[in-house]
């Protein structure tokens, strides 16, 4: 060992050895308890035990949740809410453990120079807390939410006389990202335990549109009709409603536009009727039954416009008031929609009517095409299968002599075909869609509720032969001897026929 090592050690073993004969401890006193003149935070934990110590700041923190938040949303509406509806937490609770071992870790010097250095001044062990800020995007999206104003666009109305303009709203809308944000970085940085008051960050949005854009929106863009001629009055009804649901739409450039959505729900209190939809190749009774014509009709005046077509389902089976693939089904079990994109550079306004059984759309906007281009729609059918047989089904709870018919349906395979033509000479030719529609057979459910075995043994005999209008015949001599409250006839001895797989509905579709 060097001389100077050896001076030193011999230093430092004198300067331990004077101040144990002063009296001054070297080395920490007995138990667990904090020493004297720490602190967590604001909270004077000296003497605690670390039970003690942590229930002192569990009770802190329980305190501070109570202090009230008031969060400033949209037009100066307030909100109040507590610290501890955000999640304040105790962020570090290990904290106490680092409080009960000052002083008592360490060689002897450390120890003897953390508990001087107490004398003469506290040691402040940080208190950390946290915030859950999934707590606090719901506060902003539910409470502050509420108050937000949406921006309204400037909108088109159009009146026998012409067009004239609904000024647009300006919105104000919490942005609650940034607002998230500013409210924890405040908490975990500034805050001072008192009540606070914060302004919530808010994003104003601009209505689209104004006078002078919209008065462009004056030229006929497509326009397409289809005849309702033939429906009773609750399918009338349900083609006038959805019409004028959708009627005086102003679609603005790039948006898309759901039919769906502007006609649904189909329900009474949204002026729906029972009337006829297709449900696995039968024809039954539903709420908005008869829609899809107007969804269709709507198809067509939109290929004419040459809007971006983005939907597009044909229906199960035919339909009578459009070409094979020039019809667009619309249905809510399997979430069938028709929708298309205003791809123009304007808005464009939608102008639905019916009259004399006739429903029209018509799409305005700013042509830009050449007059002498010219657009139409050709529909070419692939294939057609026509129903070869009838299905006749038996129905025990239906009184005898009842017969129920569907309407055979042809099957066929089309194609729609975009043409385009130029001082009336074809330029172009390009396939839009192709569809499928199945064949459905007619088809027959005849009751055999009766009490007469003979009368039953008949209309079975009938129901044999697989001809429902000899079945028809038959039931209409039997009908005498129905009897629509009484059980049928041996049950046991009815061969149950074959009925359809059920599946979900294309509700409303037609």
């Amino acid at each position: 060992m060097s001389r100077w090592r050896r001076k030193l050690t011999i230093a430092a073993a004198f300067f331990i050895f004077a101040f144990m004969q002063m009296g001054y401890p070297v080395q920490a006193k007995a138990g667990n308890t904090i020493e004297s003149g720490i602190y967590v935070g604001q909270i004077d934990v000296s003497g605690k035990t670390a039970a003690e110590a942590e229930q002192m700041v569990e009770e802190y923190i329980n305190n501070l949740k109570e202090t009230p938040v008031t969060l400033q949303a949209v037009n100066n509406n307030e909100i109040i809410v507590t610290a501890g509806e955000m999640g304040l937490t105790w962020a570090n609770p290990e904290v106490v453990e680092d409080a009960v071992a000052f002083g008592k870790k360490g060689n002897v010097v450390q120890r003897y120079k953390a508990l001087q250095d107490l004398l003469h001044e506290n040691k402040v062990f940080e208190l950390k807390y946290d915030l859950d800020k999934e707590l606090i995007r719901s506060l902003l999206e539910g409470q502050c939410g509420q108050y937000n104003v949406e921006a309204q666009d400037a909108v088109l109305t159009k009146t026998d006389s012409g067009f004239s303009v609904i000024p647009g709203q300006t919105g104000y809308v919490v942005d609650e990202e940034t607002s998230l944000q500013q409210i924890y970085d405040y908490f975990l940085n500034d805050w001072n335990f008192e009540p606070v008051r914060i302004a919530l960050a808010v994003i104003v949005d601009e209505p689209r549109g104004n006078a002078e854009e919209l008065a462009k929106v004056k030229d006929v863009l497509g326009t397409f009709s289809t005849s309702f001629s033939t429906s009773g009055r609750d399918r009338s009804e349900n083609v006038t409603n959805g019409c004028n649901l959708i009627s005086g739409t102003t679609v603005y450039p790039g948006d898309e536009f759901s039919t769906y959505n502007e006609v649904s729900p189909f329900t009474e209190a949204n002026g729906y009727y029972m009337a006829g939809s297709y449900l696995n190749g039968q024809v039954v009774d539903s709420l908005g039954g008869g829609i899809c014509q107007v969804s269709t009709t709507l198809y067509n005046a939109v290929l004419l416009s040459e809007l971006e077509v983005t939907e597009r389902h044909n229906h199960s089976m035919i339909v009578s008031y459009v070409d094979p693939s020039a019809d667009a089904a619309i249905a809510e079990s399997s979430g069938k929609d028709f929708r298309f994109i205003n791809n123009t550079e304007y808005p464009i306004y939608i102008e639905g009517k019916t009259a004399n059984k006739v429903i029209t759309f018509t799409i305005y906007g700013v042509e830009t095409r050449s007059q002498e281009r010219k657009v139409s729609y050709v529909s070419e059918v692939l294939s057609v299968t026509n129903p070869d047989t009838e299905v006749i089904y038996t129905d025990p709870a239906i009184p005898l002599g009842q017969v129920i018919t569907q309407s055979a349906h042809i099957g066929y395979k089309a194609k729609l075909w975009k043409v385009v033509t130029e001082n009336g000479v074809e330029v172009s030719r390009e396939q839009v869609n192709s569809s499928s529609y199945k064949m459905v057979p007619r088809t027959a459910t005849v009751g055999l509720s009766t009490n007469d075995v003979n009368a039953y043994n008949q209309m079975l005999a009938a129901v044999a032969t697989n001809s429902i209008d000899h079945v028809k015949n038959v039931a209409a001599s039997l009908a005498q001897f129905a009897t629509p409250n009484a059980a049928p006839v041996d049950q046991q001895q009815i061969e149950a026929a074959e009925q359809p797989a059920e599946q979900p509905a294309e509700q409303p579709a037609e």
